[in-house]
């Protein structure tokens, strides 16, 4: 197999189990687990397991003191904000709902470009997000089974949206300057910790550590090494395209498990979201290229 197949072949199967996440989420939330105490154990397993990868192919080395600032912003937004507002999304409207708005994340990651990274936004990428904002509006009136449109549904999907975009404007740049298995540790465990004084502890069975398990370590910690694999053996744009079939995957598991349907106007909406993130992918891949 060629090295870029190979590659997307990765990014195919972390976009497959990052799917899976919902499923696994609402059968926890069924269980009568509150959701940030979902997002702390997802945190704490998936940095345990980072970390002890860490130690083990010593990929330990010391942090540059201005990065931490960095550090601690991805922690909280791209574990604390980004984990719990999936979940929240998940619990107020339904998965379908909850993954096609967590793909408005690259339409934040235009709109904070300027100030956070002093990039200079051009016109088709302010297109491509008022496409996105276009789409999330059809989604929201989505008259599917199954699926819940309420303002607070959409509020925690846009949320988990603007977490998800940290991994492109603080993830990128943090793991130039230091292992990925490193950084994905120390987030994960720094954003646990900020979400324990809030978590409400439960009662748990084996089967609902056994999902907690899955969260972790399979739809996070596998799934994120996948990703990072197969990305460092193929071509940002498509990559994007292949790690759209996430929401795809999770739409398709949900209707197949929970019977949720997104209904025509949910899922126009849903089409045109999918095609502004796939756009702003591309249209980043081309400006990469044509400024190196």
């Amino acid at each position: 197999m060629k090295p870029a197949r190979a590659g997307l072949s990765f990014v195919l199967l972390a976009a497959v189990l990052w799917g899976f996440l919902g499923l696994f989420s609402a059968a926890l939330l069924d269980r009568g687990l509150d959701s940030t105490e979902i997002a702390f154990w997802r945190a704490t397993f998936g940095g345990a397991a980072f970390g002890a990868h860490a130690l083990f192919a010593g990929a330990w080395v010391r942090v540059p003191q201005r990065a931490w600032l960095g550090v601690l912003a991805f922690a909280w937004l791209g574990v604390t904000l980004f984990y719990l507002a999936l979940v929240n999304a998940i619990d107020a409207g339904g998965i379908s709902l909850a993954f096609i708005l967590l793909y408005t994340a690259p339409a934040w990651v235009i709109v904070l470009a300027g100030p956070v990274l002093g990039e200079t936004v051009r016109p088709a990428q302010w297109w491509l997000v008022a496409a996105a904002m276009v789409g999330t509006a059809l989604v929201s009136l989505s008259q599917g089974s199954g699926i819940n449109p309420s303002a607070v549904a959409i509020v925690w999907g846009l949320l988990a949206g603007a977490g998800y975009a940290s991994y492109y404007l603080l993830g990128r740049r943090l793991s130039e300057r230091q292992p990925v298995v490193q950084l994905y540790a120390l987030v994960m465990l720094i954003g646990a910790a900020s979400l324990a004084p809030f978590v409400t502890w439960s009662a748990k069975d084996p089967a609902a550590w056994v999902l907690l398990a899955g969260v972790a370590l399979v739809c996070t910690y596998v799934a994120y090494l996948a990703y990072a694999f197969g990305l460092a053996r193929s071509t940002s744009s498509s990559a994007v395209v292949v790690a759209t079939v996430e929401p795809v995957v999770a739409a398709a598991l949900a209707w197949w498990v929970y019977g949720e349907f997104l209904g025509p106007v949910g899922l126009t909406g849903a089409v045109v979201v999918l095609a502004s993130a796939v756009g702003a992918g591309l249209l980043s891949q081309r400006r990469a290229e044509a400024a190196a």
